[in-house]
């Protein structure tokens, strides 16, 4: 009886002293995982302010290049050559490409051309390009937010999982009646076990 009654509580005190590390390596993990969170988070407004930023400067520029082209086909009906070329060579580099290109289709000559310049492929902003770009990034990042706040979740149900393993090690020590010291410790290892072969398919965040 006293060597049953001594393995009962060596089982025990084994599975209180994992579930104890267990526990803090969990706990360890869920901040760390909260911390990389945050500095995702902070990530993904900086890339959405950057993104909103190239989105306003494109947004300018078309502004500029739609005032210039109606001053030029004001000209150019005016049939005023001298002020007529006055704008067109204010044009803005990114949009002369698409301007030469939509005249090159005979706008006037041609019934399914391009009504503006502003239809052509040719007419491309950077900032645009850009502000495209940073919105996919800030997309990005935002999965990863997503992904990081999922693994610290884990990590604090893992801490939760270790707790009741510690409870159960703890009153199997506390019973009289062998059955259910046993009982209890078996019912302890399992979800020790069970916590642990889960939260090993969990990556591991290493503070440096």
């Amino acid at each position: 009886m006293s060597h049953d009654r001594d393995w009962v509580e060596l089982a025990a005190m084994l599975l209180l002293a994992l579930a104890a590390v267990a526990t803090a390596w969990s706990s360890y993990q869920a901040t760390r995982w909260n911390g990389e969170q945050a500095k995702t988070a902070s990530r993904v407004n900086k890339t959405r302010f950057e993104a909103t930023r190239a989105s306003d400067l494109a947004n300018s520029q078309t502004q500029v290049d739609v005032a210039t082209f109606i001053q030029w086909v004001d000209a150019y009906a005016q049939k005023e050559p001298e002020l007529t070329s006055f704008y067109r060579t204010r044009f803005r580099d990114e949009f002369k490409p698409a301007f030469d290109a939509w005249v090159a289709t005979k706008p006037l000559e041609t019934d399914d051309a391009p009504a503006t310049p502003f239809a052509m492929p040719e007419y491309r902003l950077a900032a645009k390009a850009r502000s495209e770009r940073l919105d996919r990034e800030a997309e990005r990042l935002a999965a990863e937010v997503r992904r990081d706040i999922q693994r610290a979740s884990n990590y604090v149900l893992a801490v939760v999982l270790f707790a009741v393993a510690l409870f159960f090690a703890g009153m199997s020590t506390r019973l009289g009646t062998r059955g259910l010291r046993e009982a209890m410790l078996v019912m302890g290892w399992v979800v020790f076990v069970g916590a642990v072969v889960w939260i090993a398919t969990s990556p591991v965040s290493v503070g440096i």
